[in-house]
């Protein structure tokens, strides 16, 4: 009998290990417009680039997680919109002994900085197969946006008991 309590005590604790483990990487959703082609291909190349990045996240199960990361990028050249790509990368992390605001940070920050090399991927796929220049985005640092998230959101959460005090 006491083999089988330490057995059982050595699985719990393995069990309340905190266990990280990604399960996948797809893309979920991606376009590509080059509404001005042909005659964009006549400017000279030096384009302005807008890109807007947005994260995601929601629960599949009790220890399986989907992050998304939304990529826009356009880019004009003389005010004419040369192309617009838009990637939807996604994953499934299995997530389990890791909760509150550490289970937050490994959605918002550490999933995300495993996806962005395959959503930069998929953004220079798109860009050379409407025959444009290679479009290789420099790296996001997704731990500072994420911290800047969380203390914009503390702010906000003080001006708001500051207004409900008054």
């Amino acid at each position: 009998m006491p083999e089988n309590e330490a057995e059982q005590k050595a699985a719990a604790e393995q069990a309340a290990q905190p266990q990280f483990a990604l399960q996948r990487i797809y893309v979920k959703d991606i376009s590509f417009e080059s509404p001005n082609a042909p005659d964009v291909f006549q400017a000279a190349w030096k384009p302005q680039i807008n890109m807007d990045l947005n994260t995601a996240s929601n629960k599949v199960s009790d220890t399986q997680f989907e992050v998304t990361i939304s990529l826009s990028i356009t880019a004009k050249v003389d005010e004419k919109v040369a192309f617009i790509v838009e990637v939807q990368q996604a994953g499934i992390f299995h997530i389990s002994g890791i909760e509150g605001p550490q289970l937050a940070q490994t959605l918002g920050a550490f999933c995300p900085n495993v996806l962005f090399p395959y959503a930069r991927e998929a953004v220079d796929s798109m860009v050379n197969k409407g025959s444009f220049p290679s479009l290789m985005l420099a790296p996001v640092n997704f731990d500072a946006i994420y911290a800047e998230a969380m203390k914009r959101k503390q702010e906000e959460a003080q001006k708001a008991e500051g207004a409900a005090t008054h």
